[in-house]
């Protein structure tokens, strides 16, 4: 299935299942309010899975206002220099565990909707990454079975700021900008998806080809990533792991190639699909 979350003509949050060229809706019919909340259900998308085979699209696709795919999850973490390329790029050195840090809930937008480049500073790039969706928590759990606690993977755009990423050690300030994290434009379920590292992660600025991998190039793959973050805390249902970005960003670019109002953003994953944002000025278009 392909699950995403979305607004409603009358401005209501809602979330449903991808059927042909429309939606069923299952918020409203189901006991979860919400698509994190279906993922804490023990039989969620087998319920999910139900009910859209019984019923026909409420709501076309054209024309729908995407949310981000989990609004609302208990916690973003983020994997940086996470492909060689990439660590090769910033003249850093591969550490023995993976670099990690949080995105706020706040700072993300749903596919179709526009990035902004805040006022604060023109230095807006680009990171396309492949995101895991946990949808059985747990704690200290084993690599070997890491992956029966994906519930799906997305597209997700972790847009930077990257001025501010640089003024101290810590990424976090030029991680998390309002409206600078793209997510979508639905979630595909693992079961479509049995092996990650076979898909293709490629992005694209106004059309041009800026990054391309294969999921199967990260240094600490998703299995390892699972077991190392739910160490530390444990993992929750519609968490959300954005799991790194390969080599071609744009700010070790000659010029650097930074985002500006006007562009448009895609990231794209075999597999799972396309997810596009114009870029816009903070405040303006």
């Amino acid at each position: 299935m392909k699950l995403l979350s979305y607004i409603t003509a009358e401005g209501q949050a809602a979330y449903g299942a991808v059927k042909g060229d429309g939606v069923v809706t299952l918020s409203g019919r189901l006991a979860a309010p919400t698509l994190r909340a279906l993922l804490a259900l023990p039989d969620g998308l087998a319920l999910a899975a139900a009910l859209v085979a019984a019923r026909q699209p409420d709501v076309a696709l054209a024309g729908l206002t995407y949310a981000p795919v989990i609004p609302d999850p208990d916690k973003i973490i983020c994997v940086g220099l996470n492909y060689h390329d990439h660590v090769q790029e910033t003249g850093r050195t591969v550490t023995a565990n993976p670099a990690l840090f949080a995105r706020f809930a706040g700072s993300q937008i749903g596919h179709g909707q526009p990035l902004v480049r805040p006022h604060a500073s023109n230095e807006f790039d680009y990171e396309a990454e492949l995101a895991v969706i946990i949808g059985k928590g747990g704690r200290h759990i084993p690599a070997e079975a890491a992956l029966a606690h994906v519930a799906g993977y997305s597209c997700y755009n972790e847009g930077s700021i990257r001025d501010y990423q640089r003024h101290t050690s810590q990424f976090l300030a030029g991680k998390t900008f309002a409206g600078t994290g793209a997510f979508g434009p639905w979630m595909v379920t693992a079961d479509e998806i049995p092996d990650p590292t076979a898909l293709t992660l490629e992005g694209r600025l106004n059309g041009q080809v800026v990054q391309h991998t294969s999921v199967g190039q990260l240094i600490t793959p998703i299995p390892q990533l699972i077991a190392y973050i739910s160490t530390v805390l444990p993992l929750l249902p519609g968490d959300v792991i954005v799991s790194g970005t390969p080599g071609g960003v744009g700010a070790k670019r000659t010029p650097p190639l930074w985002m500006k109002p006007g562009d448009v953003a895609e990231i794209e994953v075999s597999g799972i699909g396309i997810l596009r944002n114009p870029v816009v000025q903070e405040g303006g278009t």
